[in-house]
């Protein structure tokens, strides 16, 4: 079966994402690019992405990423996350439209797109805690419990 991004060009499923910085909890509605299709395509031809939205882009088994900003309109942060739910890098403020190859600096589980300067505002740094199902605390505290009998 072929799994292709949705008409609208956004990624089928919604979900909250709380990013945990020294001064507080923020937190963001992202949508969840899951299949090839969806990573593919990311944010790619959108002209606005509204406050407090994002893309996270899941990888199972975490492995050292790459994005770029290939036919993307709009400027954003790029934050590339850890199998433990930590902030490895960031790439603040991309030039829309670049092809060049933007590298996560290690193995992620997780590659955070949110509007251009939002890191920054929000104090945003590594070793920040991502707050997401599937990845860090949340995938271990889902392993132990399955595993109890």
């Amino acid at each position: 079966m072929l799994l292709v991004p949705l008409a609208s060009g956004h990624a089928e499923g919604t979900s909250t994402l709380v990013l945990k910085t020294d001064n507080g909890d923020h937190t963001y509605t992202v949508e969840v690019a899951k299949d090839a299709g969806e990573k593919a395509r990311g944010l790619m031809f959108r002209r606005t992405l509204p406050k407090d939205r994002g893309m996270i882009f899941l990888y199972d088994p975490p492995q050292a990423t790459s994005m770029w900003m290939r036919n993307t309109f709009i400027s954003l942060d790029i934050v590339f996350i850890t199998e433990q739910g930590t902030v490895l890098r960031i790439e603040a403020n991309t030039e829309p439209f670049s092809t060049d190859i933007i590298n996560s600096g290690g193995e992620t589980a997780a590659v955070l797109e949110l509007n251009a300067g939002e890191a920054g505002k929000v104090g945003l740094k590594p070793g920040d805690r991502v707050v997401f199902p599937g990845i860090g605390t949340e995938k271990t505290i889902e392993t132990e419990n399955f595993g109890l009998w």
